[in-house]
């Protein structure tokens, strides 16, 4: 005789629902999502994260088990969907370009599914992006958290690069990795920064603009440190 699943802890008294209909699960996520990009993992509480949703702190224990299990599940939430976009988009402007690639088209491949989802998916997206800047700049276990959700596709990154550039070395590549990832995720946090310093002559809200250097930029990176020297 099988048994029944177990049933989740009622929202509590009182408590009320955000989004009418909404999957519990999901509004949850979104809760810890906005505070975690806004407070890192240790500047929120669970009991915090149920107030943001309107559930009861039961609920966050019911699903996710503990802080840093509703932490991981926030992470890997949109992380299993960039990933797979950035895959397919590389696999597709390889097959577009049977030895005719560029260093720029790669970068177009891989960055540009996270600007188009930043421009065009839902205010959620930005408050991911804003934490995943925060993680791979977090010293402590932020490169270990980067590194369980992100791998795979970095590496296709660079076997990609390598057959863009057959004549690069390995360590060249990484390194031109380390720094595409901290331009890419300032660019996409937001933060008003290059506003205050350019006196108003950029926005960083401007993810066009973004769009159309940021490629570029990343490109000729790459190809600098791959140069002999």
């Amino acid at each position: 005789m099988s048994r029944a699943a177990p049933t989740p802890p009622s929202l509590g008294r009182g408590r009320r629902r955000k989004g009418e209909g909404a999957d519990l699960r999901a509004v949850i996520l979104d809760a810890a999502e906005l505070l975690f990009a806004g407070h890192g993992f240790h500047g929120v509480t669970t009991r915090q994260v149920a107030a943001e949703a309107g559930v009861d702190t039961a609920l966050i224990h019911y699903y996710f088990g503990t802080k840093r299990g509703l932490f991981d599940a926030v992470f890997s939430r949109r992380a299993e969907i960039l990933n797979a976009e950035r895959l397919v988009a590389m696999a597709a402007y390889e097959a577009a370009c049977p030895g005719a690639m560029t260093t720029r088209g790669v970068m177009e491949a891989f960055i540009g599914p996270l600007i188009e989802r930043s421009l065009t998916g839902e205010a959620g997206w930005k408050n991911y992006f804003r934490l995943v800047a925060l993680v791979n700049n977090t010293p402590a276990w932020g490169g270990e958290t980067m590194n369980r959700f992100f791998d795979p596709v970095v590496h296709q990154l660079v076997a990609v690069l390598k057959r863009t550039m057959p004549e690069a070395e390995l360590e060249d590549l990484y390194w031109g990795y380390q720094f595409l990832t901290g331009s890419m995720m300032l660019a996409l946090s937001e933060t008003g920064r290059i506003d205050q310093l350019s006196g108003g002559l950029c926005r960083s809200r401007d993810l066009e603009a973004v769009r159309t250097r940021l490629f570029d930029y990343c490109a000729a990176g790459f190809e600098a440190i791959v140069k002999p020297r």
